[in-house]
C-alpha cells in the first residue's frame, strides 16, 4: 500500500528514478496515481511518510464558516486552517494561535490581539500570496459573517450558524485595525465564551487577498470550496465521496508535521472501515461500531485510544405535561430504569453512568452528587402513592435513526430497554420514532406535545454555560428549540446566569454550577444516563495521536513508524 512506500528521492539518482516509477505503476490501483507522483517528486532525501485516515463521509465544503459537523471540520478547519487561539489538542484548554497574545479591558468589552509576524498563506495551483498574514484578514473573517454588506456575506448561502447561535452577530460591535499586526474587537457587552468562541471551527482566518483575487474574477464562491490557510496542512485534491488529499504546508509556522501527506479514505460503512484498518489500508478510522470493539481489542497491530467525552445522554421529561408534572411521577420513572443494563448491552461497557449533566472533565463538575439508584420495588410504590393507575401510559420518542450526534449508540435498542423497564413497573410506553428531518424532529419536539425524549448534547467549545443555555433555556422569544422538558425554574437560572458573569472569580463559577446542578438533581427535568467515551482505533505503528473531546480529528502531531 502507498503508506508503506519509501523512496530515497535524489534527483541524480537516475537509477533510483526509474524504480520509483515501477513502484508507482504497480501501486497506482491502490491509493491513485497523483499521490505517488507527488512524493516522487519531492526534493528532500528523508523518507516520505503518508498517513491515511478512514473517514465516515464526504465534507458539506471547505469553510468552516458555513458549516456544523464536524466531518466538514475534520476535513478543513482541522488541517487547513488556524484560528486567532486554538483548543490544545487533547483538551478544551486554551492557547495561543495566530495571536501570539491578547489583552482584555477592565469592562471586558475590549480584546486587543497582538498577531503573529511571520505567517504565511498557503501557494497552491489557483492562488500564489504577496503578503503575509494580517489583520486586514481578521477583519475580513468576521466582518464577512456580521456584516451583511460585506461582499462575501450572501456567497454559498450566506448562513453562519455557529457565528448566530453563539451570539458573535450581537455580541461583535467593530473590529479596528491598530497596524498589520494588532487588531481590537470591541463587544456590545462582556461575554466570558468570548475567547472560547474565537477557538471554534467558524473562527478559522481566511485571507482577504485570496477573496479579492477571487472577486476580480468572478469567482467569489471559489473561497469556499478551493481552500487557502495557514494551517499545516494544505488540499492537492477532492474526490467526493471517494478520497481527500494534503500535503503537508512547507511554509507552516508552527511545528511542522512528521508525515509528509495526509489521505482521508471516505467510507461511510462502520464496518468496511474497521475491515480497512484490520488490513492495515488505513492507520486511524472514525467512530468504530460498539458491536466491533471487542475484536478491535483483540488485534495486536491496533490501539484503541480513549478520551472522556464532552457529551451527556438522557431522557428529558416534558415537565408541563400531566402526570410528569409531578416531581414524584418523574423519580419513579427514573428509578424504574437499570442503567447498569444499558451501559453494558447498548454501549458495550465504553461509557461511564452519569452523577450529573456536566462531564468530569468540564469547569464546574460536582461530584458530590449521586444519581437516583435503580429501584423498581421503589418506583411502583412511588406511582401508587401518587395515585396513578396501573394503565397508565406514556410516550417516549427517539431522535430519527441515523440522525442522533452519536452514532456509536443503538438508540432504539435502548429505547426498547427502558420500555420493558417501565413495563416493570405497571407503565406502559409507546416507542414513537419521529421519522422526519432532524430539524423537523426538533421543531415538533419542543411544541409540547412530546411526554418523554432521548436525547444527548455534545460541547462544541467546553463551557458548561452553553450546555445549560441550550437545554434549559426559559426565553421564548429567543426562538430556543432545545428545552424539551419545557422546565424554567427561577432559581436554577439566577445560579447560570450569574456563573456567567465577568465579574466572578474561576471558583465562584465553579461553585454556581455545582449549586445549579444540585437544584436539577432535586427537580429532575431530565434524567441523566452516560456520558460516554470517545474511541479511536489507531495502528500501532502511529505515535502521538491525541482524541479530541471535542470530537474531531488531529494529525499534524502524529509520527508513522513503519
Amino acid at each position: 500500500m502507498l503508506a508503506n512506500l519509501h523512496f530515497k528521492n535524489d534527483r541524480n539518482d537516475i537509477k533510483g528514478i526509474t524504480n520509483c516509477f515501477f513502484n508507482i505503476i504497480k501501486y497506482r490501483n491502490i491509493l491513485g496515481f497523483i499521490s505517488a507522483v507527488f512524493i516522487l517528486i519531492s526534493s528532500n532525501n528523508t523518507q516520505a511518510k503518508t498517513l491515511i485516515y478512514c473517514s465516515e463521509g464526504s465534507p458539506e465544503g471547505f469553510n468552516p464558516q458555513l458549516f456544523t459537523s464536524n466531518t466538514t471540520y475534520d476535513a478543513s478547519s482541522v488541517p487547513i486552517y488556524n484560528r486567532l487561539v486554538e483548543f490544545k489538542t487533547g483538551t478544551v484548554d486554551i492557547e495561543p494561535g495566530l495571536a501570539k497574545s491578547w489583552d482584555i479591558s477592565s469592562d471586558g468589552k475590549v480584546y486587543t490581539f497582538n498577531l503573529r509576524k511571520g505567517v504565511k498563506w498557503q501557494s497552491t495551483k489557483y492562488f500564489q500570496p504577496t503578503r503575509e498574514f494580517n489583520a486586514d484578514d481578521v477583519i475580513f473573517t468576521f466582518d464577512r459573517q456580521f456584516n451583511k454588506e460585506n461582499k462575501y456575506h450572501n456567497i454559498s448561502g450566506g448562513h453562519y450558524k455557529y457565528f448566530e447561535e453563539t451570539g458573535m452577530s450581537k455580541l461583535i460591535s467593530k473590529i479596528e485595525k491598530i497596524d498589520n499586526n494588532k487588531v481590537k474587537f470591541y463587544l456590545n457587552y462582556p461575554e466570558i465564551n468570548f475567547i472560547s468562541n474565537l477557538a471554534m471551527d467558524f473562527s478559522s482566518i481566511l485571507s482577504k487577498e485570496y477573496s479579492e483575487n477571487l472577486l476580480k474574477k468572478g469567482i467569489p464562491e471559489k473561497i469556499d470550496t478551493n481552500p487557502v490557510g495557514t494551517g499545516p496542512f494544505q488540499l492537492i485534491i477532492y474526490k467526493k465521496d471517494k478520497n481527500i488529499k494534503y500535503k503537508v504546508n512547507p511554509d507552516y509556522w508552527g511545528e511542522k508535521p512528521k508525515i509528509d501527506y495526509l489521505i482521508y479514505s471516505i467510507i461511510p460503512d462502520a464496518t468496511i472501515r474497521y475491515e480497512k484498518i484490520k488490513n492495515g489500508k488505513c492507520h486511524v478510522m472514525s467512530y468504530p461500531k460498539l458491536s466491533d470493539l471487542e475484536n478491535i481489542k483483540k488485534d495486536n497491530n491496533i490501539n484503541i485510544v480513549k478520551q472522556p467525552g464532552l457529551n451527556v445522554h438522557f431522557i428529558s421529561f416534558n415537565t408541563e405535561k400531566k402526570p410528569l408534572n409531578k416531581l414524584e411521577i418523574r423519580k419513579a420513572l427514573s428509578i424504574a430504569i437499570n442503567r447498569e443494563a444499558i451501559i453494558h448491552s447498548i454501549y458495550q461497557d465504553s461509557s461511564q453512568i452519569s452523577e450529573n449533566i456536566i462531564p468530569s472533565i468540564m469547569l464546574g463538575h460536582n461530584k458530590s452528587i449521586k444519581n437516583y439508584q435503580y429501584d423498581p420495588i421503589k418506583a411502583k410504590n412511588l406511582l401508587k402513592q401518587s395515585g396513578i393507575k396501573d394503565d397508565f401510559s406514556i410516550e417516549l420518542w427517539t431522535i430519527p435513526e441515523g440522525q442522533n450526534n452519536t452514532n456509536t449508540y443503538d438508540i432504539q435498542k435502548m429505547a426498547e430497554m427502558i420500555k420493558a423497564d417501565w413495563a416493570k413497573i405497571g407503565v406502559k410506553a409507546k416507542i414513537v420514532n419521529y421519522n422526519k428531518s432532524s430539524d423537523d424532529y426538533l421543531k415538533y419536539s419542543n411544541s409540547g406535545k412530546n411526554q418523554a425524549i432521548i436525547m444527548s448534547w455534545n460541547s462544541n467549545n467546553g463551557n458548561p454555560y452553553n450546555l445549560f443555555k441550550e437545554l434549559f433555556n426559559c426565553s421564548k422569544e429567543k426562538g430556543n428549540t432545545l428545552n424539551y422538558s419545557h422546565w424554567c425554574y427561577k432559581p436554577f437560572n439566577e445560579k447560570i446566569d450569574l456563573a456567567h458573569s465577568p465579574k466572578v472569580t474561576i471558583q465562584q463559577r465553579i461553585d454556581f454550577y455545582r449549586h445549579a446542578q444540585m437544584i436539577m438533581h432535586n427537580n429532575l427535568p431530565i434524567f441523566i444516563i452516560a456520558h460516554s467515551q470517545i474511541l479511536e482505533p489507531v495502528n500501532k505503528k502511529v505515535t502521538g495521536y491525541l482524541v479530541d473531546p471535542l470530537g474531531k480529528h488531529h494529525f499534524d502531531k502524529i509520527d508513522l513508524n513503519e
